[in-house]
């Protein structure tokens, strides 16, 4: 008996990296799996079946069930294909894994227009596009005791700004807001919506010059030590948690707070400029290291 038993997911760019394990591990749960991902390379060029079809393959060797799918999730209705070939197939969709995506780094004063909207539309436009139809699908059940699950996936350079990543950071940012509107909207669905920001050594650190999470690949920084947070979610144990983001790298799992004010300075008529800077710098800089 797996933890999984009976639950349906899509895994979105689950043919390499922190997808494949995912997709791995949820099959191994007992999840029946939709392996979807259309192959291209970081950058988002090209097409290749393999990649998907490799996952699945090693799916049904472990004896779990999957199937693959290669849809490429910034397109609309392909998203919508997506989801009702998981519903199609299986009868059923519990779970939508939003792992999808790809680079185009450059500093903020060098990116054309393209790498720009590249990694948006892949990244954000995708995780929104499944994320859609999914809760449309899961609104029309009217099913108050549903234990549906969405998990995104953001990223440290979004969440503590990797200068030489403004688009990826931007979508990935744009992600937490996403995952903070949906868990709110869809609550009532039986629905919740989290994020996860990875830490592994994948052929995207890899990418990144410099980057000390790129090598050596060791166990612990294996993408697989990723996918158990993901597993746990995925699950029906998991409803008390909804709307927030997990931080989840080697051995260690964090959870990250949610935005708050950490200081406050409050006049009793409108602020002329030279009193608000008077008590800007005298109650904020402390608190900035000024």
């Amino acid at each position: 008996m797996g933890r999984l038993d009976g639950r349906v997911a899509i895994v979105t760019g689950a043919g390499r990296g922190i997808g494949a394990s995912v997709a791995r591990l949820l099959a191994g749960e007992g999840a029946q799996v939709v392996v979807n991902d259309l192959g291209a390379q970081l950058d988002g060029s090209g097409i290749d079946d393999g990649p998907a079809a490799g996952v699945v393959a090693e799916i049904a060797e472990a004896g779990g069930k999957a199937i693959a799918n290669f849809s490429d999730v910034s397109d609309h209705a392909a998203a919508e294909e997506l989801v009702a070939t998981a519903i199609g197939q299986f009868g059923r969709l519990d779970v939508v894994v939003n792992v999808a995506g790809i680079l185009r780094d450059r500093m903020v004063f060098n990116m054309a227009e393209r790498e720009w909207d590249d990694v948006i539309r892949v990244h954000l436009k995708g995780t929104f596009n499944t994320t859609k139809f999914a809760a449309a699908h899961w609104r029309s059940l009217r099913d108050e005791g549903a234990q549906n699950r969405i998990i995104n996936f953001t990223s440290v350079s979004g969440l503590h700004g990797a200068p030489g990543q403004p688009n990826y950071a931007a979508a990935k940012m744009g992600i937490v807001g996403l995952t903070y509107s949906s868990a709110n909207s869809l609550a009532k669905y039986g629905v919740t919506v989290n994020a996860i920001s990875p830490g592994a050594a994948t052929r995207m650190t890899a990418s990144i010059p410099g980057d000390r999470r790129k090598s050596p690949q060791t166990d612990e920084r294996s993408p697989d030590n990723v996918a158990p947070v993901v597993a746990y979610l995925a699950g029906t144990g998991s409803g008390w948690i909804n709307g927030r983001i997990l931080h989840s790298a080697g051995y260690q799992i964090a959870l990250y707070n949610n935005p708050e004010p950490v200081s406050r300075i409050v006049g009793t008529a409108p602020w002329d400029p030279d009193s608000l800077a008077t008590q800007i710098e005298s109650s904020f800089g402390p608190l900035l290291g000024r």
